[in-house]
């Protein structure tokens, strides 16, 4: 065992508590997934069919993907910005040079992850090297991404290559969702990392940065791979969007970027940073999703859906803060 394993174990054992929040925050959500779906099983009873479930999942999968990785950041007390940019541009390369069949999707991926790897390494060097403000550092790079997505694409056209947009939205044997299996992915990824010394030092340096460093954690080292890996989920959810688009946009990622921070606080995650998870942070975005289907299929206009959308993010943190107390008090 290194000392930096050994040190984070130290930490984590003198805070009790973090499991039994997070699986509150996570259990509660999924109730709340669970009765928002019974009734948007209700208004269209075409709801609980394999096609409606894979349509959904689809749907879901961006949002999800570009939220677990800002709930990496939230964890480690920091706010990225920088994934609408990271979204964009993705999106856009995909749909100006389309690379057909699996090896160009293999390859699109690749391509995709590098992208959201290099604008995270931009991102921890400046907040995790340089000290700077993780809101001011990823609005700077959010605004030049936005930028170059911009030149390579002016106005929204393009088209993604038809083996991605049709392969990854499809169902296995027409039962498993495509997009569901990269979801399952990513949390078996995010699973074993929160049981290595990254994930227990990225939760110690977010409950309390100073105390992590005094007992020997890397809190530079772990803060600048926070950014790594979460651009590299940004990059995945571009991917994922392309796919569900089949066409490019420089401004894809936009709406998504309020979105993320709703569906991290509405998983229960500690916008303060040191409490939550990936899995509630998706399941978070998963019930927003829902949430637009059941207001369409209850005949709300679209034009009200922003609205509805603000006040979940107010309910959101107000509940994010619940489940702190409850744990405070614990």
């Amino acid at each position: 065992m290194t000392d930096t394993q050994a040190n984070a174990g130290t930490f984590r054992a003198t805070r009790p508590g973090i499991g039994t929040r997070f699986l509150t925050g996570a259990g509660l959500i999924v109730l709340v997934y669970v009765a928002l779906y019974a009734l948007y099983a209700v208004q269209q009873p075409k709801a609980l069919t394999s096609y409606s479930i894979a349509a959904l999942l689809n749907n879901t999968a961006p949002l999800a993907l570009a939220a677990a990785g800002q709930a990496v950041i939230v964890i480690s007390r920091g706010f990225d910005l920088s994934v609408a940019g990271v979204i964009s541009i993705t999106n856009v390369v995909l749909a100006v040079w389309p690379l057909d069949g699996p090896g160009g999707a293999a390859a699109s991926v690749l391509i995709c992850l590098a992208i959201g790897a290099l604008v995270g390494t931009v991102n921890g060097y400046l907040v995790a090297v340089l000290k700077l403000q993780s809101i001011a550092a990823t609005l700077a790079t959010m605004i030049i991404c936005q930028g170059i997505a911009l030149v390579i694409l002016k106005a929204p056209g393009g088209w993604v290559a038809e083996w991605i947009s049709y392969e990854m939205t499809d169902r296995i044997a027409g039962v498993i969702p495509v997009s569901g299996l990269v979801l399952g992915a990513t949390l078996l990824v995010w699973f074993w990392l929160r049981r290595s010394a990254f994930g227990i030092s990225l939760y110690a340096i977010g409950a309390d940065e100073p105390s992590a460093r005094l007992s020997g954690i890397n809190t530079v080292r772990v803060r600048f791979l926070a950014h790594v890996v979460a651009g590299c989920a940004y990059g995945l959810a571009g991917f994922m969007l392309s796919a569900q688009t089949a066409t490019g946009n420089p401004t894809s990622g936009t709406p998504l970027l309020m979105l993320t921070f709703a569906a991290v606080a509405l998983g229960g995650t500690s916008l303060s940073g040191g409490r939550g998870g990936v899995f509630a942070t998706m399941m978070g975005a998963a019930t927003l999703t829902l949430l637009q289907k059941v207001l369409f299929s209850s005949g709300i206009s679209s034009f009200y859906t922003g609205m509805f959308q603000g006040v979940v993010l107010i309910l959101a943190v107000v509940f994010s803060s619940f489940l702190t107390g409850l744990g405070d008090r614990k």
